[in-house]
């Protein structure tokens, strides 16, 4: 992705020499629309990472394809409905190298503006919610527990999506029917619960731990079906553990494989006042190596 002056982005030449339109961009995608692929949106997904709602320089060498590699391996294996039409290596006749395996060609769908959050162990923000009430997004959980315990059965704790630079806002349940009506409101949250389980299952036997996740739906224009979109069950949306170092405890039982790196250093040296300041080339490497590792563990 091309940056103009003040850090807006613009579309990349080589897809727009293509007939590619940029039409939006986030922390990470960029999505691109042509009038050769009618109710098509291609997604690009680039190197860039994000920490306290800022994104930071340099980018993470490879991750935009890892990211791609781990959605599309997902979405291969959910018995979910999903928003992907084409992807690599059939892309690769169409788009540039260093782009393709970078892209994924989706269907158009209307999207809920809700993230459909579940949580299988007490961590992050729940964490904190956890102290302060005794439960998350309205969700009571028993006394007692403890930061990263895993909960007697996973929650669904979904969030209003925030405009980009935004936080997004932890909601209860009720509020989702609200906004979008008690039939989808309980169909996102029950398809959310099921992946989590199934998702669940197949990292336990590589290993590892899924924390928690977020997902993305929207409605199929023409059917209305509900249909899973965005990325899945990535490093960027989800925390994922390593099993056997979380049995053992100490101080890296809840080290995951994401940018938390990343945070960690942004913490100890900036205040978050200001621009933050350029990321070290070792916690760059880091970052990639940590990105790379739960693909290949998962993948292979």
């Amino acid at each position: 992705m091309i940056t103009q002056a003040g850090g807006v982005p613009r579309g990349d030449p080589r897809l727009e020499a293509l007939g590619w339109t940029h039409v939006y961009s986030g922390k990470v995608r960029d999505l691109y629309t042509s009038p050769a692929a009618p109710a098509r949106v291609l997604v690009v997904a680039s190197d860039r990472v994000s920490a306290f709602d800022h994104v930071l320089e340099p980018a993470i060498p490879g991750k935009g394809a890892l990211l791609t590699r781990l959605s599309l391996w997902w979405f291969g294996r959910l018995g979910m409905r999903n928003h992907l039409a084409a992807a690599h290596p059939s892309l690769g006749e169409h788009l540039p190298p260093g782009i393709a395996e970078r892209s994924m060609l989706v269907h158009e769908l209307r999207m809920h503006p809700i993230e459909a959050v579940v949580r299988g162990y007490l961590v992050g923000s729940g964490w904190l919610e956890y102290q302060a009430s005794g439960s998350v997004c309205g969700v009571p959980l028993p006394q007692g527990l403890g930061n990263g315990d895993r909960l007697p059965e996973p929650i669904y704790t979904p969030a209003f999506k925030a405009p980009l630079g935004e936080h997004d806002e932890n909601i209860s349940f009720e509020r989702t029917v609200e906004l979008l009506g008690p039939g989808t409101a309980a169909a996102i949250r029950d398809a959310s619960l099921r992946v989590f389980a199934e998702a669940s299952a197949t990292v336990e036997a590589r290993g590892l731990i899924l924390a928690d996740t977020k997902f993305e739906f929207g409605d199929d224009p023409v059917t209305g079906e509900l249909t899973l979109a965005d990325e899945v069950l990535t490093s960027d949306s989800s925390r994922y553990w390593d099993a056997a170092t979380y049995a053992a405890g100490g101080i890296h039982r809840l080290d995951s494989f994401d940018k938390q790196i990343v945070r960690d250093w942004l913490s100890a040296h900036w205040d978050q006042r200001g621009t933050p300041p350029q990321l070290p080339a070792d916690i760059v490497e880091l970052t990639a190596e940590r990105y790379r590792e739960l693909v290949d563990r998962l993948t292979s």
